[in-house]
């Protein structure tokens, strides 16, 4: 905070002082100015420099980039990755410290450290390389303000402001810094992102005295605060404080990664700690019968240790954030910048997509069509022309497309100069209820005037006559009825239409309000053209193939909202306005709601009503918007999506902000998200079914045999090599009618999964011991190194094909095929699997050659367990019509 001399005090740069708050809050508008070391003018550039170097840039602690270091440590954090370094560290106990020199043993160490570096190096380099493409993207969006400087005022970039510095405020701005107000009008501003409340509190630029030291902060009705948004009205405020000084500053840490747990991250949490539940109910079983059994009890628990590293699914966290960052990284190179990664997931589950028609199913190029006069002739004089450029010109409130239409259509005729002949005293600024403007203006002879506009019903409301041909009528029904023929005729065109009116002779001087838009006059009508964009029809029509449903959820009236609707393909049967909404109870409302696909006239209230009410029924909801009344409803949406131009608070709203508004990237973003949802689902389905059946094969093992099936180094090895074929996943490809339905996630269907498919492998597992045991007469431990061999070869070969017997309800390799890593990954780690017994490292670890006998019978069994697990899948995607 800068404060002069006789009022700095010494305090953290990084902490919230109430205390100077209040002081600021109860200066005298009189001495504002020297009390924040500022002026009338603004700060010079020197003096902006001097104060960027002392306080930084405006910044609080988002969740900024990580240290590669720090990041790569905290990789390290998952329960996957605990288990199997305590299992590292208990072998590294048995193996190596307490074992006899000539005994030491390290190659089971190395194993599990190799298991635990390749998933954390995978995960590491996978987020990396996701965080770094979407701060390059976030560098295009910024959030700006306008701020008055000595030498100029313009609109900067918010980082940039420093305290002393004097913005001007208007209806849609994200207030950049907390600042003290000393000049407002009828000033509303939303604090929910601070207090959780709703409802907009005016502000005030007059110091109410001592009464504010006695409640909160937030309270200050002539403070404002870092991320709070103004609703309406305008203001000129000072800056006081930035960066982590400010209030929301003190309390980002509690901020920062805060989302809500959807149903996905449940389902990955409940898996993970089921399949390490089956762990630990495992190993004791696995450690007592082979103890037992064998009479071994050290190489019992080595064993036991083993089979836990096997069951432990420590590439799961990378097989997550793998998809999820590939899914970011692939919408970073189509200009969608993914704020949050969770986002990804969402879209693929997403089934309704609700959207504002401006600039997304439209041009978003709003032209000034025609302007007419109250009796639907042409305007000659242009006098309607006139007045609207007055009220859009004069206005320090948020300039909307069609104000810039205005605008720009007066340049183009040269008539900007009109401007000059008129001063302007006082505004009325908009907002969502009223739907309409006013500035009170005064010309060379001193005649003051009211000149406002709005929608069409909303200005009819306040006009008490009605100019025909120069002279005002009183306004009857019939001209009430005549106006709205002539705006719902423009709407069907498909223009949106702004009525003008005015009220001359104001005796009033200053401190007009909304009691003064009565009694008008109105004069006329504007019509905008805003055409549909020629890929709007056809992506809607992609969406609704992909399972996606459309409902336009608009502040314009039901005539242009149906006229648009139509020429881009969305069925305008069901439609209701939000007036219609309130009249409704709440059981008709979740009908309407259901069934309805344009709902126009809608408050930001309602928006987010129709969105909760839609979420309720079990639909995940996505939001597309880009305007202030937007902000709530990108807040309550499951995935919000805005654009670059968008106001900021709707930015800050958004999980994905689109530098392109462009349906198409939707599309594309919904098949990332499924094919996320998809690669992910196969590794939990993969790894939980085969844990599933390697624990009836292992049990079944421990118990019938004389000596271990396997020895620790095996198992380790085996499922080094299985965990290294799994990392080409995310890579893979997803069936085509996968893509075209939206994806949720089922908990039930992942037991009842386990429970069906696991044991198919089991079955072919005590096949092969079968025959190792009757047809290679592998019946006494001098014989086991076979025996090992054996199921060595045919369990690594069975678990790497169920990658492509699970990842596809189709034929594998018939009807569908994995992508190229994924079939290269797998084979070659197949062919390594049968080379290791006929090398020196397979001898080495107490594997041998299989005669080649052996192989007929292992292609009978893998072809086996392939038929049968294709039938399995048939019955089961029959019976339960699903199974990714």
């Amino acid at each position: 905070m800068i404060w002069s001399k006789k009022h700095r005090k010494e305090k953290s740069p990084f902490r919230f002082n109430a205390e100077m708050v209040f002081m600021a809050a109860t200066q005298p508008l009189k001495s504002i100015n020297s009390y924040f070391n500022t002026s009338n003018l603004g700060l010079t550039s020197q003096e902006v420099n001097e104060r960027l170097q002392k306080y930084g840039k405006n910044e609080i602690s988002h969740e900024e980039k990580l240290n590669p270091f720090i990041l790569f440590i905290k990789t390290f954090i998952n329960p996957f990755i605990g288990v199997l370094m305590i299992l590292a560290i208990i072998s590294l106990v048995i193996d190596v410290i307490i074992a006899d020199s000539s005994e030491r043993e390290w190659t089971g160490i190395i194993i599990i450290t190799t298991m635990v570096v390749v998933s954390v190096i995978l995960r590491f380099l996978q987020e990396w390389k996701a965080s770094v493409a979407t701060e390059a993207l976030m560098k295009m969006v910024k959030n700006t303000c306008f701020v008055k400087r000595v030498e100029e005022s313009k609109e900067i970039d918010i980082t940039t402001l420093v305290p002393g510095d004097i913005i001007l405020l208007a209806a849609g701005d994200m207030i950049p810094a907390d600042v003290r107000i000393i000049e407002s009008k009828d000033l509303f501003v939303s604090q929910s992102t601070l207090t959780g409340e709703s409802d907009p509190v005016e502000k005030f630029a007059d110091a109410k005295g001592k009464k504010y030291r006695t409640g909160s902060v937030v309270e200050l009705d002539n403070i404002c605060y870092m991320g709070s948004t103004v609703i309406s009205g305008t203001a000129k405020a000072i800056v006081f404080e930035t960066g982590n000084r400010t209030y929301l500053g003190s309390i980002a840490k509690s901020l920062i990664g805060q989302r809500a747990t959807t149903a996905f991250d449940i389902g990955i949490s409940k898996t993970s700690f089921l399949l390490i539940r089956f762990m630990l109910v495992m190993v004791p079983f696995v450690f007592f019968i082979n103890g037992f059994t064998k009479g071994d009890w050290l190489e019992a628990f080595i064993f036991a240790l083993s089979v836990a590293v096997g069951l432990t699914p420590e590439m799961l966290p990378m097989i997550v954030t793998a998809n999820l960052s590939k899914g970011a990284i692939a919408m970073s190179k189509k200009k969608t910048i993914v704020k949050n990664l969770n986002a990804i997931q969402n879209f693929g589950a997403m089934n309704i997509l609700c959207t504002d028609k401006t600039g997304t199913l439209t041009c978003d190029n709003i032209v000034l069509e025609k302007y007419i006069n109250a009796d639907g002739s042409t305007d000659q004089n242009k006098r309607i022309l006139r007045h609207a450029y007055f009220n859009s010109f004069f206005q320090t409130g948020l300039k909307n497309l069609m104000d810039k239409a205005i605008l720009s259509h007066v340049k183009e005729l040269n008539l900007d100069h009109l401007k000059e002949d008129y001063v302007k005293i006082d505004e009325i600024p908009f907002d969502f209820t009223r739907r309409r403007m006013s500035v009170v203006v005064e010309d060379q002879n001193l005649k003051r005037q009211i000149i406002t506009k709005g929608a069409v019903d909303e200005m009819i409301s306040i006009c008490s006559y009605v100019e025909i041909n120069g002279l005002a009528h009183p306004m009857t029904e019939d001209f009430k009825q005549k106006s709205r023929e002539i705006s719902e005729e423009m709407n069907r065109n498909g223009m949106r239409v702004l009525a003008v009116a005015h009220k001359s002779y104001l005796n009033k001087e200053m401190d007009f309000a909304v009691a003064d838009e009565s009694d008008m006059v109105l004069i006329g009508f504007l019509a905008f053209l805003d055409p549909p964009k020629p890929s709007a029809s056809q992506a809607i029509k992609q969406l609704h193939d992909y399972g996606v449903e459309v409902k336009i959820l608009s502040g314009d009236n039901d005539v242009i909202v149906n006229a648009v609707a139509r020429q881009v393909g969305i069925d305008t049967r069901h439609t209701i306005t939000g007036p219609q909404l309130e009249t409704l109870d709440p059981e008709e409302l979740k009908e309407v709601v259901r069934r309805t696909t344009l709902f126009s006239k809608l408050t930001p209230h309602q928006k987010t009503e129709v969105i909760t009410l839609l979420q309720q029924e079990g639909n995940t909801v996505g939001f597309l918007g880009d305007g202030i009344n937007d902000a709530s409803a990108l807040r309550q949406s499951d995935i919000g999506v805005s654009v670059d131009s968008a106001v900021d608070v709707a930015k800050e709203s958004a999980d994905i902000i689109l530098l392109d508004k462009d349906l198409n990237v939707l599309r594309d973003g919904i098949i990332e998200g499924r094919k996320t949802f998809g690669n992910i689902t196969k590794y939990i389905k993969m790894t939980a079914s085969s844990n599933f059946g390697n624990m009836f094969s292992v049990l079944a093992a421990s118990a019938w045999l004389p000596f271990l099936p396997m020895l620790p180094i095996h198992l380790l090895i085996q499922n080094l090599l299985y965990d290294i074929s799994q990392t080409t996943i995310p890579f893979d490809k997803m069936d085509p009618e996968y893509l075209l339905k939206p994806q949720k996630w089922d908990s039930s269907d992942m037991s009842r999964f386990m429970i069906y498919i696991g044991p198919i492998s089991s079955i072919f597992d005590i096949i092969t011991y079968l025959v190792m045991w009757y047809i290679f007469d592998c019946q006494t431990p001098e014989n086991q190194s076979l025996f090992q061999s054996g199921w060595f070869i045919e369990g690594l070969l069975s678990q790497t094909l169920i990658v492509h017997m699970i990842r596809t309800r189709k034929i594998p390799f018939i009807q569908s095929r994995a992508s190229w890593p994924v079939m290269l990954l797998t084979f070659t780690i197949m062919a390594v699997g049968i080379c290791i017994p006929y090398t020196s490292f397979g001898a080495s670890i107490g594997l041998m050659p299989l005669p080649f006998s052996y192989f007929p019978w292992l292609i009978a069994i893998l072809l086996s367990y392939c038929v049968l697990t294709q039938i399995i899948k048939n019955w089961y995607i029959k019976k339960f019509t699903k199974w990714l």
